[in-house]
C-alpha cells in the first residue's frame, strides 16, 4: 500500500508532512535553539538573530517552546487514535462471530458512547484524576472507537456469509484463524483511512484542551497553549498567533489528506468521521 500512495502527489505530499511532524515530535526539543523555559527582560521581542520567532510575554524564546511543545502534540493526538484503534477495531472483528448477547451488547455500547461530548469528559477526567493529558486522552479514545467498532463490523458481517468462510467453519477453524486469515484483509484499508482521520481529530483535541491551558502544567509548551498566549498580545505581536496556528492546521489537514489517498489506492468506503469538538476555546489561555 506504500507505494501505492507514494504514486499518488496527494500520498507523497500527505507522507512527508507527516515525516516533517514526527521528526519535531522525536527531535524538536533537542534542536530548540535555546532553553524554552529560561526567562528574560526583552519580553515580546520581534523577530531578530536570536529570536527567529520572537519571545513571548515572559521573555522566553517562541521558536524554542514550538519545537518543544511539538512531542506534546504529536503524542496526544497519537493516544487518541490508537486507544480509539484497540478498543473498537477489537470487539468491532469479534461481534460478528461470538454470538447475538456480545453483538447485542457492543452495539448499544457503542451507540452511547456516540452520544457522550468527548472533549466535555475530557475535562471531567482532569477535573477527577489531575491534571494530566494522558488519560484524558486515553478517556477520549475510548469515546471515539465507535468509529473503528463500526468500520470493523462492517467488514466483518461483508464477508461473514461467504462460502470460504462456512467452509472454514465447518473445518472446524476458530474464530480468531478466520479473523486473521479472511477478514483483517478486508478491514485493514477502512481502518487505516479510520486511523489517519481520528490522529488529525487527535490534534484538534489536544490544541483545544492546551488552549484552555487543561492537560498539562504549566509552564509546559503545547501549540495551543501558545496559541492562546500569543492571542493575548495581538496589539505587540499580531503576527505572533499565525505559526502555531499553521502547525496545527497543516498537520491535521496532512492526516486528512493522508486518510484520502489512502481510500483512494485501496477503494475502502470513507467511515463517518468523529465529531469534532463541540466547546469553543475563548480568546486567551496559558501556554
Amino acid at each position: 500500500m506504500v507505494r501505492r500512495l507514494l504514486r499518488l502527489r496527494t500520498g507523497r505530499l500527505a507522507l512527508a508532512l507527516l515525516a516533517v511532524i514526527a521528526l519535531l515530535a522525536v527531535l524538536g526539543p533537542l534542536l530548540a535553539p535555546q532553553d524554552p523555559l529560561a526567562t528574560s527582560p526583552d519580553a515580546l521581542a520581534g523577530i531578530s538573530g536570536a529570536h527567529p520567532l520572537g519571545t513571548d510575554n515572559l521573555g522566553r524564546d517562541v521558536l524554542s517552546r514550538l519545537l518543544d511543545g511539538s512531542r506534546v502534540s504529536v503524542v496526544g493526538a497519537l493516544e487518541v487514535a490508537l486507544t480509539a484503534l484497540v478498543v473498537g477495531a477489537v470487539p468491532g472483528l469479534l461481534s460478528v462471530h461470538l454470538g447475538r448477547v456480545f453483538e447485542w451488547l457492543t452495539l448499544r455500547l457503542a451507540d452511547t458512547l456516540v452520544a457522550l461530548p468527548f472533549l466535555l469528559f475530557a475535562v471531567a477526567v482532569i477535573a477527577l484524576l489531575g491534571n494530566g493529558l494522558t488519560q484524558a486522552m486515553l478517556v477520549t479514545g475510548v469515546l471515539v472507537s465507535p468509529l473503528f467498532y463500526r468500520v470493523a463490523r462492517a467488514a466483518t458481517l461483508g464477508i461473514a456469509r461467504s462460502p470460504y468462510v462456512e467452509a472454514a467453519q465447518l473445518a472446524g477453524a476458530s474464530t480468531g484463524w478466520i479473523v486473521r486469515r479472511h477478514v483483517l484483509a478486508k478491514a485493514l484499508p477502512p481502518l487505516a483511512v479510520a486511523l489517519a482521520q481520528t490522529v488529525g481529530t487527535g490534534f484538534v483535541i489536544v490544541s483545544s484542551l492546551t488552549f484552555l491551558g487543561i492537560g498539562v502544567e504549566p509552564p509546559q509548551a503545547t501549540w495551543g497553549g501558545l496559541l492562546a498566549t500569543d492571542l493575548g498580545f495581538l496589539a505587540q505581536r499580531p503576527w505572533a498567533p499565525l505559526v502555531p496556528a499553521l502547525l496545527i492546521t497543516l498537520t491535521v489537514w496532512a492526516c486528512n489528506l493522508l486518510a484520502d489517498a489512502v481510500r483512494d489506492v485501496s477503494g475502502a468506503p470513507a467511515p463517518d468521521a468523529p465529531p469534532p469538538p463541540s466547546a469553543q476555546a475563548p480568546a486567551g489561555g496559558t501556554s
